[in-house]
């Protein structure tokens, strides 16, 4: 199964263009993917044609308006294989979607002595709003480790599992080692103890097929601008009736059905959810963005991410001094490649590597916990998307050949 990577370049208007006087190579996907001309159309055709606030109006405008921001909820829920539309909420990112689920399930449910087990292996996103959850209700963190490999221990996770386990929370894929989680088998070990699982979708929703009753998680989190849609807009998945059980998170407008002196009712999931003018103009064109991922096949998505991968994996291994962090079987991880080199520092490395025209990501990548159980500072990260090429992958090898050069690198490569 394969796609047509040069017809699907044509489509991205911001990949024609030099830097440094060079072709420009986005490998920076997994902080945020570039957008399809048919995205950016979708947003100036709303803004031109049909901008009018949603729901509350009866004029022509207003009723177009609404009717493409639910015809994109509907949509989103099929890409997800959810039950019912009525299941997504949409907020600004994953962040949010987290954070909501941490205000309004975990301020209720969660109280003095309880447990919420994660990962160190999680993004900041998925690892805060618990701390402060727990900060507010006496609850206990507990962290599964990952081993060597970078793969999730999950022995050491079901032991973690007790009867106080109120919430069980972790990613689907790392934005750093790439590693790609045993989702219903966790959901499995969740749910024997009666706890909630909360599933970070960010960095799997945009790059393989996802079906949240597949999974069996109770909750879901991704965003539209890591799977080729707009900034500012994220969402939260989860059953009807978790929702209609959850108090609202913000006050306001739209998510209420009566307001009196004495008090309020809410209006029915999800618009209790969505208090306020939402992000109209970046959820419609967020439909976009579904439309086009549907058209390529996700199955088609996963299979040339896989083949970019493990491309990279053997053209990093040739080069002296550098280390490549997370599992090396591509069937068990995602496109996002994390690397050290002797002696260079990540932003060094990112410097020299956009003078060659490569964009790649250096830091902690919002995963401090992680960053020291590998025993480094931070790492680069190099990461594929639908519009990327082996060529791409080379131009990195020689970028980081001059790294190399630079700083004079010798040692024994290792996996870590």
């Amino acid at each position: 199964m394969s796609i047509d990577t040069r017809a699907i370049r044509q489509d991205f208007p911001i990949l024609h263009q030099e830097v440094h006087g060079r072709p420009l190579v986005y490998l920076d996907n997994a902080a945020t993917t570039q957008k399809p001309r048919s995205v950016i159309d979708a947003l100036v055709r709303y803004y031109e044609q049909d901008n009018s606030n949603i729901h509350r109006g009866i004029h022509t405008l207003a009723v177009r308006a609404t009717e493409q921001y639910e015809d994109t909820r509907t949509r989103v829920a099929r890409f997800i294989n959810a039950p019912a539309p009525e299941g997504i909420v949409f907020t600004r990112n994953t962040t949010e979607s987290l954070n909501l689920i941490a205000r309004t399930w975990g301020d209720t449910h969660v109280n003095e002595g309880d447990e919420i087990v994660l990962s160190v292996m999680e993004h900041h996103s998925n690892i805060v709003p618990w701390q402060l959850l727990a900060r507010r209700r006496g609850a206990v963190l507990k962290y599964a480790d990952v081993d060597d490999q970078g793969y999730l221990k999950l022995d050491e996770l079901r032991s973690l599992i007790t009867p106080k386990t109120k919430l069980v929370t972790m990613m689907h894929a790392s934005n750093v080692l790439g590693t790609i989680n045993p989702i219903s088998e966790i959901a499995e070990m969740a749910h024997a103890a009666g706890a909630l699982f909360v599933v970070d979708a960010a960095q799997s929703v945009p790059h393989l097929p996802v079906d949240v009753e597949a999974l069996g998680c109770d909750v879901l989190a991704f965003s539209a601008h890591k799977m080729a849609g707009p900034t500012g807009v994220g969402v939260l998945w989860a059953d009807t009736d978790l929702l209609e059980e959850m108090q609202p998170f913000l006050g306001g407008g739209e998510m209420i059905s009566v307001v009196r002196e004495e008090g309020s009712t809410w209006a029915d999931v999800p618009h209790k959810f969505e208090a306020g003018t939402p992000n109209i103009a970046d959820v419609v064109a967020f439909s976009a963005a579904v439309d086009y991922l549907e058209s390529i096949g996700m199955e088609a998505v996963r299979e040339h991410e896989k083949a970019l991968t493990a491309y990279a994996l053997d053209r990093l291994s040739t080069i002296e001094g550098l280390t490549i962090h997370g599992p090396t079987d591509v069937e068990h991880r995602g496109g996002a490649v994390s690397f050290t080199m002797a002696e260079a520092h990540p932003h060094d490395i990112s410097t020299i590597v956009d003078t060659h025209g490569v964009a790649i990501r250096a830091g902690h990548h919002c995963a401090q916990l992680l960053m020291r159980r590998l025993g480094v500072p931070a790492t680069s990260r190099a990461s594929f998307y639908i519009y990327n090429e082996t060529s791409e992958i080379d131009a990195l090898v020689e970028a980081l050949e001059d790294v190399r050069r630079v700083f004079g690198h010798a040692g024994t490569r290792s996996a870590v």
